[in-house]
């Protein structure tokens, strides 16, 4: 076989296994891990079980390269724009993040929860994209990926509330998501100005006008 056959191989197999990660995805989308066998991806994927194995060695590395992929697509989604003034793009990750959280909410939930019971290898991967979600927001409220340690545990905590914040949205949809990112904006704005404060080479960015989400009205004050 020539290079050019070699190379022409190489690119079938990675479609083939990309192929075989969105039928995964759509798969876990439904239904739990536990539930779904060899036998029963094999036959929605239309291809023998042994290929599956070829490409991933067992059902459970199946199963990561799933959540792997999900992770690069949320970590992409959320680090779109990067041309934008920071202001604006602090606003566009947090919206990329909930766009892909609404619309992919299995895969969410396995990565925020950290996968099948208490799952090492999943949460290992959790804590990769918190700390490139982190560098994202970092990025654009500084212009830089490398900040102090108090800097990095304040937008932890604020990113742990984010995933609860949106974890409880999806469970309800009471809310419109431009109203969800205009809240989490807001108290990144608070979380960015504490650190100011302790951390003054970590300058809060310029406030930029953000439009006002309407109000709902299950919050409006009762009249007498």
């Amino acid at each position: 076989m020539n290079s050019s056959q070699q190379r022409g191989a190489t690119e079938r197999s990675q479609v083939r296994r990309s192929e075989l990660i969105a039928t995964g995805r759509k798969l876990f989308a439904d239904t739990s891990y536990d539930a779904l066998s060899m036998d029963d991806i094999a036959k929605h994927a239309g291809v023998a079980k042994g290929l599956i194995y070829y490409y991933f060695k067992s059902k459970r590395g199946y199963y990561l390269a799933i959540i792997e992929d999900s992770v690069a697509d949320l970590v992409s989604r959320a680090a779109d724009g990067p041309d934008l003034p920071r202001a604006q793009r602090v606003h566009r990750t947090i919206d990329g993040y909930l766009r892909y959280a609404q619309h992919h909410q299995a895969a969410f939930r396995t990565i925020v929860t950290g996968g099948v019971g208490f799952d090492t290898q999943v949460q290992s991967i959790r804590d990769a994209v918190r700390d490139e979600l982190i560098a994202t927001i970092a990025e654009g409220a500084y212009g830089r990926r490398d900040i102090p340690p108090l800097a990095r545990m304040a937008l932890l905590g604020w990113l742990s509330c984010v995933e609860g914040i949106t974890l409880d949205w999806l469970g309800h949809q009471e809310l419109e998501r431009d109203t969800v990112c205009a809240l989490l904006v807001r108290m990144l704005r608070g979380t960015l100005g504490t650190i100011e404060e302790f951390a003054p080479d970590c300058p809060e960015p310029p406030r930029e006008p953000m439009p006002v989400p309407v109000p709902n009205p299950a919050c409006a004050p009762v009249e007498a």
